[in-house]
């Protein structure tokens, strides 16, 4: 962690941290759901703010 810091800096690695946190939930919850939560994958469009592009869920 203490490399990662001195690395990226403070804000960014929260916000890695952050978004590694999401995508942990994110995947337990797709594995809970099951396979219907699978079919969302092709239509479900995530917002993402702007500057950045929208990530397809499930990724």
């Amino acid at each position: 962690m203490e490399r990662l810091r001195t690395t990226l800096g403070e804000a960014p690695l929260v916000e890695l941290t952050t978004m590694v946190a999401v995508e942990n939930m994110r995947s337990r919850t797709d594995s809970a759901l099951g396979p219907a939560s699978q079919a969302c994958k092709d239509r479900c469009v995530v917002e993402r703010p702007a500057g950045r592009r929208p990530m397809r869920s499930g990724h």
